[in-house]
């Protein structure tokens, strides 16, 4: 089991900078464990199967969100942002989530969807009744044009218009999403000062931060202005698929607003009490490391962002992972990314760049050694590969939307795969809400308890970035790519850590920098160095360590 104590109220307080380097596990409650036979995931699920996360060694666990909805969008659509989901339980459910967590010591974020709610919350029932009710202002309303068509060429990520006509106000309504998830008009100060609240609601309960949904959406540009064509040459399909019209705009006016700096920094003022820490998700396929850089610098707004950057579809070689890093650097020089290679919304990796298992185990322990904080997906840790799901089965809108070009995000949400000689994998007694693969419950928990299985290989990765404070916090320079070989270190005021990883499957050898070098990482399967050089087989790494002068 992990050796992390348990974290009760004074241990929580003391360490401001927790965040800086965590690595957080990412679950998706719907298919992580039902407890109660339903086939769908719950907070009591959760409770059961935590110890399973606490002994990754991982430092916090996200949830996705289990808030009350009407699920359209599995939940991204919160009717009630104070209550749970009877699907998944209720508030007692989710206390004792918390309270088993911090006795296992791990900390809680839990994944808030401030951008936009349910058309179902009473927000918007209230909002779109009339124009001049209380809440008329709470959403984003505007007139057509005169011809009756939608008041800006703004597109959903859904497709089609983000403007949805209805006929109570005469009005469209914003929605970047479904037409069932209104945007919420953050230039209306009740509106922030509603969602601060809820914010304030979850740190009361024991929460420990948020992972903050399309932070990034926010505010849209209060004069309505349209959004430029964007030259086929410049489209990138890493925020939505390449099929979607969505592609064929440059975002200016619909996101990425600068009035967005100031509620993050009030969102932050109350975060600060409770030394709680909050990850966003920038989604922006032009400029979101700039946007990254502008939400995490200095220490007044939120402290990482979510990069985008590894979870896109395009193989991750070396100089593409050292070009990421200059353009973090270029425009961000100050900013934390938070890096995923796998998430709810994406392909997973081991399908989506088709990794051997010996690619993996080298991609698990590069991400464990970069510098950054670090999200893994449920079942990440055991190789799942995406799922294959029928048109029939599926769930997602997005998939059904725009099938068979794109299949949605169903085959990286399937349930987690806990026992290998269970068809439904140890998840459920009953049918769950997506099948289980079979060709999944071979990566099974339980088959997975030998020293050699790549399950014990994220453990043993994770506790080396726990014993190396320099892989946590520590700079990282000389980052280079030398043909398919990454190399770079990891400098503080104590130690040196050199990493190199051999991302192909070709041989390939390298010559080292001046120092002292002793090994490091023998049972992670880090390959030795003599006469100041290695070699490395095909996705094969070699780390190194000596102090600092």
């Amino acid at each position: 089991m992990s050796m992390m104590k348990k974290l009760d109220d004074t241990s929580r307080a003391a360490d401001a900078d927790w965040w800086r380097g965590a690595v957080i596990y990412q679950i998706y409650p719907r298919s992580f464990q039902d407890s109660n036979g339903d086939g769908i995931g719950d907070l009591a699920g959760i409770v059961e199967r935590l110890p399973h996360i606490a002994d990754l060694g991982v430092d916090a666990i996200w949830i996705s969100p289990f808030f009350t909805s009407p699920m359209k969008d599995f939940g991204y659509d919160v009717s009630d942002y104070c209550d749970v989901d009877p699907m998944f339980g209720n508030l007692a459910d989710f206390d004792a989530v918390i309270a088993r967590a911090h006795d296992l010591g791990l900390r809680v974020m839990i994944d808030l969807v401030l951008s936009h709610t349910s058309d179902q919350h009473p927000w918007f029932v209230q909002s779109r009744a009339n124009c001049s009710n209380d809440r008329a202002n709470w959403y984003v309303w505007a007139d057509p044009k005169p011809d009756g068509t939608p008041p800006t060429n703004w597109l959903s990520i859904f497709g089609g218009s983000a403007w949805q006509w209805d006929a109570r106000r005469e009005q469209y309504y914003l929605h970047n999403f479904l037409i069932s998830q209104p945007d919420l008009n953050f230039h209306e100060p009740q509106v922030q000062q509603a969602l601060l609240d809820v914010a304030e609601f979850w740190l009361q309960r024991g929460v420990d931060g948020f992972r903050l949904d399309t932070i990034n959406f926010y505010f849209h540009d209060k004069y309505l202005r349209d959004n430029p064509a964007l030259p086929a040459a410049q489209r990138n399909a890493n925020i939505a698929p390449s099929v979607n019209p969505y592609n064929h705009q440059l975002h200016l006016f619909d996101k990425n607003q600068p009035e967005n700096l100031d509620f993050l920094r009030r969102l932050r003022a109350v975060m600060q009490p409770y030394n709680a820490a909050a990850v966003g998700e920038v989604g922006d396929a032009q400029r979101g490391l700039e946007i990254l850089g502008q939400y995490t610098d200095g220490n007044d707004k939120m402290q990482m962002c979510y990069a985008f950057e590894f979870l896109a579809k395009d193989p991750l070689t070396a100089p593409r992972i050292v070009d990421t890093f200059d353009a973090l650097q270029a425009a961000a020089p100050n900013g934390w990314a938070c890096w995923a290679f796998s998430n709810h919304d994406v392909i997973r990796h081991i399908s989506r760049w088709g990794l051997s298992d010996a690619a993996a185990r080298a991609y698990a322990t590069l991400l464990m050694c970069l510098r950054g904080s670090v999200c893994l997906y449920q079942g990440e840790e055991l190789g799942l590969p995406e799922a294959d799901i029928a048109f029939e089965d599926l769930q997602d809108p997005y998939g059904i939307e725009f099938w068979p070009e794109f299949k949605g995000r169903d085959g990286c949400r399937t349930p987690m795969v806990w026992q290998s000689n269970d068809p439904q994998g140890g998840f459920s007694t009953a049918k769950p809400w997506l099948p289980v693969p079979a060709e999944h419950l071979a990566h099974a928990a339980s088959a997975q308890g030998g020293a050699e299985s790549l399950l014990a290989h994220y453990r043993a990765s994770i506790a080396l970035r726990h014993a190396h404070a320099v892989l946590r916090k520590g700079a990282q320079t000389g980052l280079a790519a030398d043909g398919a070989v990454l190399r770079f270190e990891r400098v503080d005021a104590g130690q040196r850590i050199f990493c190199a990883f051999n991302l192909s499957d070709a041989a390939a050898g390298l010559s080292l920098p001046e120092g002292d070098w002793q090994p490091l990482g023998a049972d992670l399967g880090s390959q030795p160095a003599t006469g100041g050089t290695a070699a490395l087989g095909p996705w094969q790494f070699c780390l190194l360590a000596c102090a600092s002068g």
